[in-house]
C-alpha cells in the first residue's frame, strides 16, 4: 500500500469514527493528517521535464580499464525538491569509484553534473537510459521519468602485439606485401636467373653466371612478396570451450584471434573473421585501420554457445573464403574435427590451426590425484596423435599452452624467416 493510500485510509477512519461517536477529539486527530496531505499535494512536483547528457571519457578500452562517465542533468520544468537520478548501467559493468545515483534538488533551469568511474569485462556494453524520480519533502506524490540516452562502451580483448606471423598461402594478391609469392621479380630473397633486360640495376647482374656464357649477361631474379587473403575462424562452440561453466578457454581464443588479426592487417593482408558457435557472425574481408575496428567490435560481441546445427566444423562455409587462401582456425579442437580439417586442406586451402591446449588448462583446476593424472596422460596422448595426423595432412599446427604468453609462442614457432631477418638487419 502506498503512503497516499495509507494516509487517506487513516483520515477517513478517524473522520468516520468521529462522526459516528460524536467525539470531537477524533475529528481533531484527523486534522494533522489532512494538513500533511494537502501540503504534500500542493508542493508535489509538476511533470518532469529533464535534459540528460552522458559522456564517456573513452569508448574503446581494454578489459578492466577504468572509464569516467559524466552525467549532466538540466531541469526545464518547475522546482524539484527531491530528485533521484540513476544512470542505468549494463549488468556486467562495475562501478569502481563514485556512484551512478544522485539525490538532489534542482531549481528551474538549473543543471547538475557528476562523474563516476566504471570498468568491465570484454564485450559491448550499451548504456540505454537515465531514470529519474521526483517527489516533495513529504513524499506524498512521486513522478517518474526515463530519459533515453544512448551510449556504448566497447571493451576490446587484450591485444598482444605480434611483430610477424609466417604464413604461406598458395595464392597471393597483386599488391606488395611480406608473403613470398613464388614469382620472380623485385624482392629480397633469391629466386633464380634470367637474361639481362634493359633497365635492370647493375647490382642485379650475376657476373659469375655471365662469365660462363660468352655474349650473354644474366641478372638475378628475386622472389616477389605480396599480400594475401586471410580468413580467421574463431571456434565458439560450447563443447569445445566450456569447462565447469565459468572456466573457459574461449577468452584465450578471443585474445589470440585479436592478436593474429592485428598482425595480419599490419602485414598488409586482407583479413576476414568468422565467429563459429551458436550462430555464424561474418565480418567481410578488408584492409587497414577500418577493418581492424570492425574485427575488434566483432570480437567484443563474441560469446561461446551451443547449437545442434554448428556442433561440428563441417558446416564452416568455406565458399566464403577465396580459393587457395590462408585459413586460420583458433580452436581447442575435439576428436571429430580431424576429418573436417583434412578435407579443407584437400580442397586447396592453406590451413593453420592455433589450438589452446584444453588438457593443460583443465588440469590446473582439478585436484592432483592419481586418477586425474592418469586421465590427463590419456587425453594428452589422444591429442598429440590428432595433432600429428593433422601435420601429416599438411595442416600447420600450433599447440599453445595458455600459461605461456601468446606473443612469445608465436615468435618462437611462427616468427620471421631467416631471409627476412637478414634483409632488415635482424631488427624485427
Amino acid at each position: 500500500m502506498s503512503r497516499n493510500h495509507l494516509l487517506i485510509l487513516v483520515i477517513y477512519t478517524l473522520l468516520g469514527l468521529g462522526l459516528v461517536s460524536t467525539h470531537g477529539e477524533l475529528l481533531g486527530l484527523a486534522l494533522p493528517f489532512v494538513v500533511y496531505l494537502l501540503v504534500g499535494l500542493w508542493r508535489a512536483p509538476e511533470k518532469l521535464q529533464l535534459e540528460v547528457e552522458r559522456r564517456l571519457s573513452q569508448e574503446r578500452v581494454s578489459p578492466d580499464q577504468e572509464v569516467d562517465v559524466t552525467v549532466t542533468v538540466t531541469n526545464r520544468g518547475g522546482v524539484l525538491e527531491e530528485l533521484l537520478i540513476e544512470d542505468d548501467i549494463p549488468p556486467a559493468i562495475t562501478v569502481r569509484d563514485g556512484s551512478h545515483r544522485r539525490l538532489l534538488s534542482l531549481k528551474k533551469g538549473q543543471a547538475y553534473t557528476w562523474t563516476y568511474t566504471v570498468s568491465g569485462p570484454r564485450g559491448a556494453h550499451p548504456f540505454e537510459r537515465v531514470k529519474a524520480e521526483a517527489s516533495d519533502h513529504f513524499r506524498v506524490r512521486r513522478s517518474r521519468l526515463e530519459v533515453p540516452v544512448r551510449s556504448e562502451l566497447f571493451v576490446f580483448p587484450a591485444l598482444a602485439r605480434l611483430k610477424y606471423v609466417t604464413i604461406r598461402p598458395r595464392r597471393t594478391r597483386v599488391y606488395s606485401g611480406t608473403i613470398p609469392a613464388r614469382l620472380g621479380g623485385p624482392g629480397v630473397e633469391f629466386f633464380g636467373l634470367r637474361k639481362y633486360q634493359p633497365g635492370d640495376a647493375m647490382r642485379w647482374i650475376n657476373w659469375r653466371a655471365s662469365a660462363r656464357h660468352r655474349g650473354t649477361i644474366y641478372s638475378n631474379e628475386f622472389q616477389q612478396e605480396r599480400v594475401s587473403d586471410v580468413g580467421i575462424v574463431l571456434d565458439g562452440r560450447a563443447k569445445a570451450n566450456l569447462f565447469r561453466g565459468e572456466y573457459a578457454l574461449f577468452e584465450h581464443s578471443v585474445m589470440a584471434t585479436a592478436a593474429l588479426a592485428d598482425a595480419f592487417l599490419s602485414q598488409g593482408n586482407r583479413v576476414s573473421l568468422l565467429n563459429y558457435g551458436l550462430y555464424l557472425r561474418w565480418t567481410l574481408p578488408g584492409y587497414g585501420k577500418i577493418q581492424r575496428e570492425r574485427l575488434m567490435q566483432a570480437l567484443a560481441h563474441a560469446e561461446p554457445g551451443g547449437s545442434a546445427v554448428f556442433e561440428g566444423l563441417d558446416h564452416i562455409p568455406t565458399q566464403m573464403f577465396p580459393s587457395h587462401s590462408q585459413i586460420v582456425l583458433v580452436s581447442p579442437l575435439i576428436a571429430d574435427d580431424l576429418d573436417v580439417l583434412v578435407r579443407m586442406r584437400a580442397r586447396g586451402y592453406q590451413v593453420m590451426v592455433i589450438s589452446p591446449d584444453p588438457v593443460s588448462f583443465e588440469l590446473v583446476y582439478l585436484p592432483d590425484t592419481p586418477d586425474v593424472r592418469l586421465a590427463g596422460r590419456v587425453l594428452r596422448m589422444e591429442r598429440n596423435l590428432m595433432l600429428k595426423n593433422l601435420q601429416r595432412a599438411g595442416v600447420q599446427v600450433l599447440d599453445w599452452n595458455v600459461s605461456e604468453p601468446f606473443d612469445q609462442v608465436i615468435k618462437r614457432r611462427l616468427g620471421p624467416p631467416p631471409a627476412l631477418l637478414r634483409a632488415v638487419g635482424g631488427r624485427i
